[in-house]
């Protein structure tokens, strides 16, 4: 079995000068598993039962792709929860929140594609051409299929550490993606995507912020 550090590495992060230390993982990533796995099967429980209301394909589609922008989130709060807090255990974590929130993603597809459209593709290209928040949501999942399928740490060998690096830094634009998509479909009441905006806006910004202070401080680092 890896550790956290070997996985670290094999995601192309650098290797930690200190151990790591308080690393739950040998419950936490089954919680997290089960725990993101239980809305989902009470949607699909009681929409089969017919307790969804009047129109249970919307209401299981908001409710997925809720899901969905919550663990892509969590998968892009990973990175910034170790830099600035020093969480390093929560790093291995970020590729099962990705690969949750695509398991959401596709979902929400599958639910809009097969039942909602009845897989009537003329329908569904007419909507993503004409519907600007399926625009964004469908492209957001192609942009999310990649990354899906290079999540494994054989990929990473394969592709080599820089160009898996580059490839998933495409999360940095899909969970923006998301976010819009969740604005255009709401349309009136915004309160709900302004405060996901602002948490991935926050969650980029430390990303940016830490760049900025280390190439700032690589020359001093190089004086004699």
């Amino acid at each position: 079995m890896s550790t956290d550090v070997e996985d670290m590495v094999a995601a192309g992060l650098p290797r930690p000068r200190k151990p790591i230390k308080g690393r739950p993982r040998a419950w936490l990533q089954p919680a997290i598993v089960c725990g993101a796995a239980l809305p989902g099967a009470f949607f699909i429980v009681e929409g089969v039962r017919g307790k969804l209301g009047a129109n249970p394909i919307a209401e299981t589609l908001n409710a997925f792709g809720l899901l969905a922008l919550v663990l892509l989130i969590a998968s892009l709060a990973c990175t910034p929860a170790r830099l600035v807090l020093g969480v390093a255990w929560l790093q291995p974590l970020r590729r099962t929140f990705g690969l949750l929130g695509f398991f959401y993603v596709t979902l929400h597809f599958l639910l809009y594609a097969v039942v909602d459209q009845g897989l009537a593709l003329k329908a569904i290209a007419t909507d993503v051409a004409k519907r600007p928040f399926i625009t964004v949501g469908m492209l957001a999942f192609v942009l999310l299929i990649p990354l899906a399928w290079t999540s494994t740490r054989a990929q990473v060998v394969r592709l080599g550490g820089g160009r898996w690096r580059k490839l998933h830094k495409l999360a940095y634009v899909i969970a923006p993606l998301g976010v819009l998509h969740f604005a255009l479909r709401v349309k009136k009441d915004l309160t709900e995507p302004l405060v996901f905006a602002a948490i991935v806006l926050l969650l980029l910004g430390v990303r940016v912020v830490v760049r900025l202070r280390n190439k700032a401080a690589a020359p001093t680092a190089e004086e004699p």
